[in-house]
């Protein structure tokens, strides 16, 4: 045995765990790095019908314009319209971008109830659906990831709390699901406990440039072996 293996194998069990993270975190460096980062599937949710890679590929090569005028079912686009926008309390447009089939969420395949699937921001939704999409499409099986060094990382804008203000203006519509709710970090971590992914999970706010950074997080934690797969979105 080496001098350096005998000093090795009298550290702490933390400290080899710390060094041999630094020795991987080294090799993956840029220069140095002996295994690359690849995304092998993606789950997509754009308007205009967009629901795979394929349809947002179509959707960009047609130069098709998703944007559209507000559906009936969403609202009375007459009664909130105003071409005045200096009119308080109405808005200037009758356009914009809106995904299909909001409303068929199946809350039992995400093993969830009805309740509290009534009150998860629809944020938690789409991450839900858009990630076990983007499984597929990577072909990975969902039960053989639960246990394993799985992260998550998903960017999320605070300033839509619309749904959490409408679900607990009174104090009777206030339940055990409101804080799961509503709360921005559960994007990350409802996923995480619905699949028993054992890596990093958070959600990140950084405004516009947010997915870039979860995708960034992702890259990062992977290179330092903090997880083995990455969901970033």
């Amino acid at each position: 045995m080496s001098d350096l293996s005998e000093r090795i194998a009298k550290l702490s069990p933390e400290k080899r765990a710390l060094l041999e993270q630094r020795m991987r975190s080294e090799r993956a460096a840029p220069g140095g790095r002996a295994d690359g980062i690849a995304v092998i599937g993606i789950g997509c949710r754009f308007p205009g019908g967009v629901d795979s890679p394929r349809t947002f590929w179509d959707l960009l090569i047609g130069g098709v314009d998703a944007i559209s005028e507000v559906p009936p079912e969403r609202w009375d686009v007459d009664a909130l319209y105003d071409p005045d926008a200096t009119v308080r309390g109405k808005m200037a447009t009758r356009w914009g971008g809106f995904l299909d089939n909001i409303d068929q969420f199946e809350p039992p395949f995400f093993e969830l109830t009805d309740r509290e699937a009534q009150r998860m921001d629809p944020q938690q939704r789409l991450f839900m659906e858009t990630t076990w999409s983007a499984l597929d499409d990577a072909g990975l099986v969902a039960e053989e990831l639960a246990g394993t060094a799985t992260g998550v990382f998903v960017a999320a804008h605070n300033m839509n709390s619309d749904y959490f203000v409408r679900q607990t203006y009174a104090l009777e519509d206030i339940d055990g699901y409101s804080a799961t709710g509503g709360s921005h970090s559960i994007v990350a971590n409802r996923v995480s406990y619905w699949l028993d992914l054992q890596g990093p999970s958070m959600t990140v706010d950084t405004a516009c440039s947010g997915s870039l950074v979860a995708a960034h997080l992702a890259v990062n934690s992977l290179r330092a072996g903090e997880c083995d797969v990455a969901l970033a979105g």
